[in-house]
């Protein structure tokens, strides 16, 4: 017997070129392509005559061969082959480009199983390029269940079921991670069944069978890796915080915060005062005032002799965090230092000194807080702005930087309770959903390419009113492929035809990270009028003088991601529109772009687009520690996801500890869905 380890390239037929493009597939090892699952199947169970056949939908039939295929040669490179079939009900000329098999294969008088669709009307069907099998023969192509599985170029679907098939006729399935009480109960496969049914099915039936047991396998091993997760932090212990209050910090203030974020600050002093190390995500909408909850959480920890440190993913986010926590924690005595990376090495030498003596109490950088060299005196929180951009090592690392150091994370992507509940398992969740006073929601609009005139005067409106104008275009560069407004082109055209006489800059995620700060600071300093942009400025600095935000080809976006988009503006205190461009008629787009004019609530707009478009949205390439899940689907297998974490949670609670051949085999499994989740981050 092979071992799920071994190389694909130990199969018959799989060399150095067919290796290659499994790769493509990221299909290594034998267990990689037996866990590369299909994407759907095609039901060819059901016989039906030639008379039922319906143009332009596949079917199986039975039929003979009436006469003997002729091949004529056209041309070089094409043959064609014809020849006529037929049942007791109708008969059928087909045709076959290029296949010198069937003309070998198909014999006069001779009866097969044909795979195929008709064209053409009643004076004659049709069909072209059907597949055929002997009635004698193994179904491998029809007769059968069809597993049809995701591809590149090179490797047909046949290619990768005969692989499939002769890798699980030589080693065994994946060992079973599921205890036989949780199969039992919730009706689930056992693993060995499972796998095998998967890839060939005896009927539908059996593959949504096995498609459920493979999900709730992998929301089981998540679920049950997150509640370890939280189970090994409860065991680390804190010296529970004794300076709970805030008053001097919220007097200092020169506005009151919202019942949201105080509700928020009393859950973080209850854990900073528990005697356990606080593992917390604080979540709020674009504006609702995480950086306060999170000063209020830096300053009791300074207030009890520690040091506190915040990590931003960009340097212009922490610089704009340094300055204004500087001024808000200057009249209280807290110092305030700044380290990223494109500091001099003088600079960088001198916070670091800071650090290490403790003169520096709250800390606030980029990744070079991670830098080896950086080492705290007393690090007793940490907290990072913008979770979805740090990995689970990234925290960890920090967090490494001190003894057990209290957690604080903050996001301002909206997220389903659904999707936070697998996103944020080993964290405890406080959510803002109250705005500050005075802060006006942005107006909205949809509009098509006939409002461009009135577009173009509203941007020079908000000049004239000295306000500032984001324009976000869904492309970099212009492209055959896709015809939708790119930024290196919008922002020419801007500059040269429609406003001559305004400041237009530029920014894109294919610019130097130095560029685009550069960029980004000039347009916050008010040294451009419009910024022409993609959506690196999805997350990014503050700018309240910027009242509009005009989104070219709208319908490109996910909702979450135009709400985010949205966000830039809205700042200050004057009155802030968006404006969403599409030509996009497809009335299902429309009613889509069209909730997010009715709403500025983040979280109905991501409940509504994890229906929509399911949790890729969310993150895009960044995954935020998300696996990338194999069958399952977040969007549509609520209720499985809700039975594997009840399952899941019990099965930590009575057998998690347990030796079982389930259980060592189940702990493997969570390393390495972790392993490969961190993997996928930046």
């Amino acid at each position: 017997m092979a071992k799920l380890t071994d190389p694909v390239t130990i199969l018959k037929g799989v060399g150095p070129t067919m290796a290659k493009r499994f790769a493509q597939l990221n299909i290594f090892t034998l267990q990689d392509l037996i866990c590369h699952f299909p994407r759907g199947y095609e039901d060819r169970t059901r016989l039906v005559t030639i008379d039922k056949l319906e143009v332009d939908v596949p079917a199986c039939f039975k039929a003979t061969v009436m006469n003997t295929p002729r091949t004529a040669h056209i041309r070089k490179g094409l043959d064609i082959t014809r020849v006529q079939i037929a049942d007791h009900t109708a008969r059928l000329n087909v045709t076959f480009f290029n296949n010198k098999f069937a003309a070998e294969q198909l014999r006069y008088g001779e009866e097969y199983i044909f795979y195929g669709a008709v064209s053409g009307d009643f004076v004659g069907y049709s069909m072209t390029n059907p597949v055929f099998e002997r009635l004698d023969a193994q179904p491998i192509a029809t007769r059968r269940v069809l597993p049809i599985y995701p591809l590149t170029a090179g490797l047909s679907n046949a290619a990768v079921l005969k692989a499939v098939r002769q890798a699980l006729s030589i080693c065994d399935p994946p060992a079973e991670i599921l205890p036989e009480s949780v199969r039992r109960e919730y009706g689930i496969l056992g693993a060995d069944r499972a796998y095998y049914a998967i890839h060939e099915p005896q009927s539908m039936a059996e593959a949504e069978m096995a498609k459920k047991r493979l999900i709730f396998e992998e929301f089981f091993v998540f679920s049950a890796g997150l509640s370890l997760l939280r189970a090994e932090r409860a065991r680390k212990t804190a010296k529970p915080y004794e300076k709970l209050h805030l008053q001097p910090f919220l007097d200092s203030l020169p506005f009151t915060l919202t019942g949201a974020q105080m509700r928020a600050i009393d859950e973080i002093l209850k854990d900073l005062g528990s005697g356990a190390a606080m593992n917390r995500l604080v979540q709020g909408d674009v504006g609702s005032g995480k950086t306060m909850v999170a000063a209020a959480a830096a300053y009791c920890t300074v207030q009890n002799g520690h040091q506190a440190a915040m990590m931003a993913p960009t340097e212009i986010l922490a610089e704009q965090h340094y300055h204004s926590l500087s001024k808000l924690f200057a009249p209280l005595g807290i110092s305030v230092g700044l380290l990223t990376g494109s500091m001099t090495v003088k600079q960088k030498k001198e916070v670091r000194e800071a650090i290490a003596s403790g003169q520096a109490q709250l800390i606030v950088g980029t990744h070079a807080l991670l830098s080896e060299a950086t080492v705290f005196r007393d690090l007793g929180l940490v907290i990072t702005d913008e979770q979805h951009r740090f990995g689970v090592a990234q925290r960890a690392k920090l967090s490494a930087k001190g003894q057990d150091p209290h957690l604080l994370v903050m996001s301002a992507t909206p997220i389903p309770r659904t999707l936070a509940l697998l996103m944020y398992g080993d964290l405890e969740v406080s959510i803002i959903n109250e705005l500050p006073p005075g802060r006006q929601p942005v107006e909205t609009f949809l509009v098509n390419e006939s409002y461009r005139a009135r577009i173009n005067a509203f941007i020079r409106k908000q000049k004239q009113e000295d306000h500032q104008t984001f324009v976000v275009c869904p492309a970099v560069e212009e492209s055959e492929e896709l015809s939708v407004k790119a930024a290196t082109v919008w922002a020419e055209t801007l500059q040269q035809t429609v406003f001559p006489d305004l400041r237009i800059a530029l920014i894109h995620g294919q610019m130097k990270a130095a560029e685009k700060e550069a960029a980004m600071a000039a347009f916050a300093r008010g040294e451009a009028d419009v910024l022409v942009a993609t959506t690196v400025i999805e997350v990014g600095v503050d700018v309240p003088n910027a009242t509009l935000m005009v989104i070219e080809d709208a319908d490109r976006f996910g909702l979450s991601q135009l709400h985010q988009l949205r966000g830039r503006v809205g700042r200050g205190g004057a009155k802030s529109y968006c404006i969403l461009t599409s030509q996009n008629r497809n009335p299902d787009t429309l009613g889509r772009l069209k909730a997010l004019c009715r709403t500025t609530d983040g979280f109905r707009i991501a409940e509504e687009d994890l229906k929509l478009r399911g949790p890729g949205d969310f993150f895009g390439s960044r995954q935020s520690g998300l696996p990338t899940f194999r069958v399952a689907n977040l969007s549509m297998d609520l209720q499985t996801l809700k039975d594997a974490q009840q399952a899941s949670a019990h099965w930590i609670d009575t057998e998690g500890t347990a030796e079982t051949p389930e259980g060592i085999a189940l702990r493997a499994r969570i390393g390495e869905l972790f392993t490969r989740a961190e993997g996928t981050m930046n």
